[in-house]
């Protein structure tokens, strides 16, 4: 079914990030930010159902910036052409290969190949499905590490996903070494979507999903600590929480760290570096860079 859309967007500064979001919101359905230049500038993009009111919006965002001092941002509206989001969906998520990991949506009518592992991800509320370089570079750097590294059930022996998102790197996780894992966010919904997938996988018995603050979560600390944790976040947060992912990581214990833009690496390298990690591999995808460290 086609259906109509029309996109705003304009470039704001980071702190001010949601006041501007808040204000296009009430002219939208749905409303997303994304960091372009670090601790700078993001993009606010929304999309609506109806034509938005261009002169009450442009109103709105330059009292706003008056308010809050800033120059005011230039507000782009478009059309969006008539789309058959069925047709769109298969199109936009085709299967991705990733390593050892076959990355699919429940719309995949061909078989599996053989000696891949299946991730059935469909598109949802949270991210991660495969196809951004900073997942698909987990991916491969789980593919390489499984050909080191074991992981057990008992204490130590395990492996967190700190930031799940939709949690594909947890499903990676219990499909390849059959264990128990961790997955935590502070996004509720990411949480909720984790859950879901690993029903849909089959692997639900063994991924503990909750939300809360990072390394702080209680089940973090009950399960703790870690033969391995993946972390797809960003650059800023990794390198703030390069001390706690130390302090849970076992020695020997592997660590794999994305979410970086290339020109980003120096910098979390160096944070994990101070707490006794080194470099073992980096995956560049694209302008994303994931890393693969471990712990002396």
């Amino acid at each position: 079914m086609a259906v109509r859309f029309w996109r705003i967007a304009l470039v704001v500064p980071e702190v001010h990030t949601p006041a501007f979001a808040e204000a296009v919101g009430d002219h939208a359905d749905a409303v997303s930010s994304f960091e372009l230049d670090e601790g700078e500038t993001w993009l606010i993009e929304a999309t609506a159902h109806t034509p938005p009111d261009l002169p009450r919006l442009e109103t709105r965002v330059a009292l706003l910036a008056q308010a809050l001092g800033v120059p005011e941002p230039k507000v782009i509206v478009e059309d969006i052409p008539s789309i058959d989001w069925v047709s769109y969906t298969y199109q936009a998520f085709p299967p991705i290969r990733a390593g050892r990991y076959f990355v699919h949506g429940s719309h995949l009518e061909d078989p599996v190949p053989p000696g891949s592992i299946p991730l059935l991800v469909d598109a949802a509320t949270a991210f991660g499905t495969g196809e951004h370089g900073s997942t698909n570079g987990c991916l491969q750097a789980l593919h390489r590490v499984s050909r080191v590294l074991r992981l057990g059930t008992g204490r130590g022996q395990g492996a967190l996903d700190m930031g799940c998102g939709s949690g594909i790197l947890a499903l990676a996780v219990a499909k390849t070494w059959r264990v128990p894992v961790v997955a935590v966010d502070i996004d509720p919904e990411a949480v909720r979507v984790t859950l879901e997938n690993a029903h849909l996988n089959g692997v639900a018995p063994l991924i503990a999903s909750e939300g809360g603050d990072g390394y702080h979560t209680p089940v973090v600390r009950r399960r703790g600590p870690y033969r391995l944790i993946t972390a797809n976040i960003l650059a800023r947060p990794l390198a703030r929480m390069a001390p706690l992912l130390a302090r849970n990581l076992v020695p020997g214990g592997y660590a794999i760290l994305s979410g970086l833009l290339n020109r980003q690496e120096r910098h979390v390298i160096q944070a994990h570096r101070t707490q006794g990690l080194h470099l073992v591999a980096r995956i560049p995808v694209g302008e994303w860079t994931t890393l693969i460290m471990r712990k002396r």
